[in-house]
């Protein structure tokens, strides 16, 4: 199974860590990014949308690393982390989207124009992460873990970009449940560290 990778990509380190979570051995293939090589042939014909990560497993393509949580989770994973029930599938999503939208156009956007240069409002996404940020705070100040009580793909999801987000000018100092739920994270058991 191989992962074309970013190393400091938060998406492909969700794909990273949850594979070190549940001890899968992935080939991890490192695609020079800063030449292009993923708008070029062979990477855009098997990801037209020139992102990364994409994960290959057989004849099986997947890309976006939300989508890859949720294969990796249902195939190898096991119901610890992605159950069997509607509800739980429910919480979970529910996460991952706000992984792909809320985090991805705050603490992820700020990260991206301060380490490497990126176009990108950086005052818009500084703004979204002041809303976005106290939620999420909000809901860990409740709940050891985003999703049905334990940890989850959610977790995988979410962690990333908001662990970075220091990298982007965000303090998290102000968010106390949020520094806390990092820190459940950076214990369990195959935690891989942060790129």
């Amino acid at each position: 199974m191989k992962l074309y990778d970013l190393e400091p990509s938060g998406n492909c380190y969700k794909v990273r860590l949850f594979a070190s979570l549940i001890n899968l051995d992935l080939e991890l293939v490192a695609v020079d990014f800063v030449n292009g090589e993923h708008k070029k042939t062979p990477l855009l014909d098997i990801n037209p949308l020139g992102q990364l990560p994409v994960l290959q497993d057989g004849p099986l393509v997947l890309r976006d690393s939300q989508a890859i949580l949720v294969y990796l989770a249902g195939t190898y994973g096991g119901l610890a982390w992605w159950p069997a029930h509607p509800q739980g599938q429910a919480e979970i999503m529910q996460w991952l989207s706000f992984a792909g939208n809320e985090v991805e156009h705050s603490v992820c956007a700020a990260r991206l124009v301060t380490q490497f240069g990126n176009d990108l409002d950086k005052p818009a996404a500084l703004a979204r992460a002041a809303v976005i940020l106290p939620i999420l705070d909000a809901h860990l100040a409740q709940h050891d873990w985003l999703a049905i009580g334990r940890p989850t793909i959610a977790d995988c999801a979410v962690y990333p970009y908001v662990a970075l987000a220091p990298e982007g000018d965000v303090d998290l100092t102000p968010y106390r449940h949020i520094a806390q739920w990092l820190k459940r994270v950076e214990v369990l058991p195959g935690y891989l560290a942060k790129p």
